[in-house]
C-alpha cells in the first residue's frame, strides 16, 4: 500500500512538513527532505497502530494528485491492513474468526496486532476463512 503525502515546504525552519490526506492523523515534520521522507514512513506505521487499537476500518490510500509523495507501508503492515479490514467490513469478531481457523483467540489477537511479527501465510489462512484470498504482485 501506497499513501500519497504531501511535503510543503517549511518557511520558518527550513524543514519540510508531511500530511497524510487519506490519514488525517498522520503529519509530521523533517530537517530537510531524506529526514521528512524517513518521518513520513515512521508517522504512517504510528498512524497505522491507531486504526488498529482502536478497530477502525483504514481507508485505501487514493491517487497521487499533483505533488504527493507515495509514501510504502511495509508489506507485512498491509497485510494486516487489509485483513483487518476485511473483518470490520464482515462485522467478524477475533474469537469468531478463532472458531474458524481452529485457533486459540490469542492467535487472532497476534494476527491483527502491529507489535507481533506475522507469517503471510496465516494472514492468507485467515482471509480465505473469510472467503477472501490474498494476492502478492511485483511491480
Amino acid at each position: 500500500m501506497k499513501f500519497p503525502a504531501k511535503f510543503k515546504k517549511a518557511i520558518d525552519t527550513g524543514g519540510y512538513e508531511v500530511y497524510f490526506r487519506d490519514i488525517p492523523e498522520a503529519m509530521t515534520c523533517g530537517d530537510n527532505l531524506d529526514d521528512a521522507i524517513d518521518m513520513a514512513k515512521d508517522v504512517l506505521i504510528s498512524a497505522m497502530e491507531f486504526y488498529f487499537e482502536d478497530e477502525r476500518p483504514i481507508p485505501v490510500p487514493s491517487k497521487p494528485k499533483r505533488g504527493e509523495r507515495l509514501i510504502d507501508l511495509p508489506p507485512s503492515i498491509s497485510a494486516k491492513v487489509l485483513l483487518l479490514n476485511e473483518m470490520l467490513g464482515q462485522n467478524k469478531k477475533q474469537a469468531d474468526l478463532a472458531r474458524d481457523l481452529g485457533v486459540k483467540p490469542q492467535e487472532v489477537t497476534r494476527l491483527i496486532s502491529l507489535k507481533h511479527t506475522t507469517k503471510i501465510d496465516r494472514i492468507a489462512d485467515a482471509l480465505k476463512a473469510m472467503g477472501k484470498h490474498l494476492e502478492l504482485s511485483v511491480s
